[in-house]
């Protein structure tokens, strides 16, 4: 399980405070950006001519409201791990140790010329399955 803290500001709350319902895809993002960067790749995942790892599906479930000022744990865990793609489950846990939310995200690596899907680099399937459950 990979762990990532984040503070919610004002800004991503509609007027009654309460977090807008899509920044917890930015919530959740920011944790995979984070775990990536973790990985210490011999090329900029975010940014290279070979391949790109777009988003295919995403959901999310809502069980408690996430306000202004909490501090969120996003707790991200790989649930399943392809040659070519990858799902990741997050769950977004309050100061209380309440589950707010859960989000799953699934990503397919295509090539960045033909859109094509491709086999993703060994480094980071490993890199993912260090977080597979």
């Amino acid at each position: 399980m990979f762990v990532h803290k984040t503070k919610i500001n004002f800004y991503d709350c509609d007027p009654a405070g309460i977090l807008f319902l899509g920044r917890v895809f930015e919530i959740c993002h920011a944790a995979y950006e984070a775990m990536i960067n973790g990985f210490k790749l011999d090329e900029d995942y975010w940014n290279n001519d070979e391949y790109v790892a777009p988003v295919l599906n995403a959901e999310s479930h809502y069980h408690k409201p996430i306000k202004y000022g909490d501090t969120i744990t996003v707790a991200l865990r790989i649930t399943n791990l392809k040659s070519s793609s990858f799902e990741i489950s997050y769950k977004c846990i309050n100061e209380n140790l309440e589950e707010c939310c859960e989000v799953k995200t699934v990503h397919v690596f295509v090539d960045k010329k033909t859109w094509n899907k491709i086999p993703m680099k060994k480094e980071i399937s490993e890199g993912l399955s260090r977080y597979k459950v």
